[in-house]
């Protein structure tokens, strides 16, 4: 199977070239494809010349409209055309392990459109976090899944792999979301198309030790907001029309 992980960055120059060394060692079959928001500490540039160094990472740099959906939906449509059967994507910050890639991209099968990466489900798990941000991550969980009728423990974990065949069938550039909610987004619009299979998988996720993380309210914020009208729709009918498809 000819799988490639995406990493979408933004000033992670103090974590990208540790990473990407990283990534090779632990998966070293799987292609990278790093996608750059025009980062302005010189993260690409530091991508490109370990991209020199190690072989099989190619570097996006873009400078349209930033944000981690856009990024995402570039960085896919890119893998499609390059003809990968699975495409993977993590953090570039080390709160995914790198070690654990592999195993994530052989659960990928013709029946599988998705394997998430889950903190939800028995043997998963986070660490170096505080209580309240423990508590905001399973509720809006929760919430997320209630509201799309998912059956996911983990909608908006960012470790994940999909078949290049599921992601074929989505209009990408037709989503909705810029941030986060992207994650939700493409769980939602898979489940609702019946593409294939969601698995999840237990990780440990570890907070960033290095660089700023990029969530904000502004994210969190759109995320409730689409999540909430999608699932008002579903039940109401009132603006299916936009629902993502």
């Amino acid at each position: 199977m000819k799988s490639v992980l995406i990493v979408p960055t933004f000033n992670e120059a103090e974590n990208i070239e540790r990473f990407l060394t990283q990534v090779r060692s632990d998966a070293p079959n799987t292609d990278i494809l790093v996608v750059d928001d025009n980062s302005p500490d010189g993260t690409a540039r530091i991508a490109e010349l370990v991209a020199q160094r190690l072989g099989s990472i190619k570097v996006i740099k873009r400078t349209g409209l930033r944000g981690y959906a856009p990024a995402s939906r570039d960085a896919m449509l890119s893998a499609i055309e390059s003809g990968y059967d699975a495409i993977a994507t993590m953090d570039a910050d080390f709160s995914h392990d790198p070690k654990v890639l592999d195993k994530l991209i052989s659960l990928v099968n013709s029946d599988t459109a998705l394997v998430i990466g889950s903190r939800y489900v028995p043997g998963g798990g986070v660490t170096n976090w505080p209580l309240f941000r423990r508590v905001l991550s399973k509720w809006g969980n929760l919430y997320t899944a209630f509201c799309l009728r998912l059956k996911i423990k983990d909608c908006t974990s960012g470790f994940r792999v999909y078949s290049a065949k599921s992601l074929k069938n989505i209009n990408l550039d037709g989503l909705k979301a810029d941030g986060y909610a992207f994650l939700s987004e493409m769980a939602f619009v898979i489940s609702r198309k019946k593409l294939g299979l969601i698995v999840e998988s237990p990780i440990v996720y570890v907070d960033r030790a290095f660089g700023e993380s990029k969530m904000n309210t502004r994210i969190m914020r759109e995320s409730m907001v689409l999540v909430t009208r999608w699932g008002f729709a579903l039940r109401t009918g009132i603006g299916r029309k936009h629902l993502p498809r």
